[in-house]
């Protein structure tokens, strides 16, 4: 696995909950890169000194798999692995096993069974609905897996290309993404882009949307889909979005509407992010904006145009939240709104996303939302500048979003 891309923090989870009795439940987007890192972790449990023998695999979308496996006959391949497995932990790494009709009955008896230390990846959040949720409830532990981050790419592609700045290898990850197909045979241009991000939307739409859930008009799942991703960042509303689609000839409805979002947030392609009252009353319908799980997606729906840096920006700062376990909402004001308001335990981070801050009127609408704040918790102005940085009177610091995003 010479071109495997390195990524500790990841690598670091699994070994923490090897070898505990929770099923380990891997979910992300597909091609994110669970295949990998479960195989990676298998090459690693053996070169631990664990047998061969002992380190079950099976990759369910894969092309050995003949079209018509069964839980049955993975049950049986299971038996048989036992059977012949040496004394001591058994690791099961089963991926994408939501391919496989019946599957959770199979997992809840691997369960059961003492030293079997059992992995499953799955790229819909349907994985943990139903059945498995019923079977296991309390029995498993969710790990979530996101494209690459900035610094997982920033990391591997200092090995490539010696003398590079991270400055510009920002630029590059801002136009293309973090997916890793992108990168494991050098860096991409717009034609590679372009062929495997679309790719790789294709397959999510289809597999993982209008076929689970029996969409039957992709012509609408498809322009829904790509107008998220090309106006994420701005305030979500449904009565607007039916009304374009409307214009274009398209017969939909509301629930359409809100029903496909779902499914697309279901299959991990966008996440939305609601907006919560800071001060004053509850908001009795608060909207919401919605990100592509990577900013290459929003380029692809864009054609790479490189249009609207400062929605593109926010979107690499709200998913980066995400990977580092923070929930992330939009805060409200009566004098303004805040980019991010991040909670993660007893932790809550105000953040502002914005291009630079040497103009002083936009210096000026970043600050004041954060002096307003009437409590003490860290206020945060990302940019992509280099000037003006460091803590203001307020107490707010002024931080290069590149340097953050490698902290």
């Amino acid at each position: 696995m010479s071109n495997y891309i390195v990524r500790e923090q990841l690598a670091d989870v699994l070994l923490e909950h090897r070898g505990t009795p929770e099923i380990k439940v891997l979910t992300g987007v597909r091609r994110c890169g669970k295949s990998t890192l479960l195989s990676h972790y298998a090459e690693t449990l053996i070169a631990d000194g664990v047998p061969r023998r002992n380190v079950f695999t099976r990759r369910f979308d894969s092309f050995d798999i003949p079209l018509d496996y069964s839980a049955e006959a993975l049950y049986r391949e299971l038996q048989e692995a036992v059977a012949q497995a040496d004394p001591g932990m058994f690791y099961v790494f089963l991926d994408e096993i939501q391919e496989v009709s019946g599957w959770e009955g199979v997992v809840r008896r691997l369960h059961t069974r003492e030293d079997t230390d059992v992995y499953i990846t799955g790229s819909n959040a349907y994985l943990l609905s139903g059945e498995l949720a019923t079977y296991l409830t309390g029995r498993y532990v969710t790990i979530p897996v996101y494209p690459l981050s900035f610094r997982e790419y920033a990391l591997h592609a200092e090995k490539q290309n010696a003398g590079t700045s991270r400055d510009q290898l920002f630029a590059r990850y801002m136009m293309f993404g973090g997916m890793p197909g992108l990168y494991v045979s050098g860096d991409p241009d717009q034609g590679k882009a372009d062929e495997i991000l679309g790719a790789i939307y294709e397959s999510v739409v289809v597999k993982d949307v209008a076929t689970r859930y029996a969409i039957r008009d992709l012509s609408v799942l498809e322009k829904l889909s790509r107008y998220l991703f090309s106006t994420s960042g701005n305030l979500f509303s449904t009565n607007n979005v039916v009304k374009v689609l409307r214009n274009v000839g398209m017969n939909v409805t509301y629930a359409t509407v809100d029903n496909q979002i779902d499914a697309l947030e279901k299959a991990f392609i966008i996440y939305g992010c609601e907006q919560s009252r800071i001060r004053g009353k509850e908001l009795l319908r608060p909207q919401r904006k919605y990100y592509p799980v990577d900013n290459g997606f929003r380029n692809l729906a864009n054609g790479f145009n490189g249009a609207d840096l400062g929605a593109q920006l926010e979107g690499i700062v709200f998913m980066e939240l995400r990977r580092r376990g923070y929930a992330v909402t939009i805060g409200t004001m009566p004098g303004g709104e805040i980019d991010f308001v991040a909670r993660r335990n007893a932790e809550k981070l105000y953040i502002q996303v914005t291009l630079n801050m040497t103009d002083e009127r936009t210096r000026e609408r970043e600050l004041q939302p954060l002096r307003d704040l009437d409590d003490a918790f860290p206020r945060i102005v990302l940019t992509l500048d280099r000037f003006g940085g460091g803590v203001t009177s307020e107490g707010v610091r002024i931080v290069n979003v590149v340097d953050w995003l490698c902290e």
